[in-house]
Formats: structure tokens, sequence, C-alpha cells
């Protein structure tokens, strides 16, 4: 998926589902992250890409949560 594409997806989601969102990539990381110690991985560049999903996620969260406290 593009990124322009992941974005806009990211941004219809709910605070909730963000958080989720946000879990699953952790668990996919940590499962990368096993996997390159017990075994070969043939695509490095996959921990940058979780990493950086990540990110865009929790930037996401944390925005919607001080516009949230900002309206309240």
């Amino acid at each position: 998926m593009k990124i322009k594409q992941y974005k806009e997806e990211l941004k219809k989601l709910s605070l909730s589902e963000l958080h989720t969102r946000l879990d699953e990539l952790r668990r996919d990381y940590f499962s990368l992250k096993v996997n390159a110690m017990t075994s070969v991985i043939k695509d490095y560049s996959q921990f940058k890409k979780v990493k950086a999903h990540i990110r865009r996620v929790s930037t996401l969260i944390g925005q919607r949560e001080s516009s949230q406290e900002n309206n309240a």
C-alpha cells in the first residue's frame, strides 16, 4: 500500500481503532525482532517500515487526543 493511501486510511479511523492498529503494529515489530534473533530474515527493511507506521499512528493519536482536550 502506498504511503499516501495509508495516511488517508488512518485519518478515517476512530481513536479506538487507531489504538488497536498501534497495538497490532507493535506486535508485528516484536515478532520481527524475535524472528531476527531466531532465524534469518530476508527483508530487513521491514523493521524500518513498521517503525515508520508506528510513528505515524502514534502521531495521529496524539493529535486527536490533544484536539479533544482543546475542544472540551
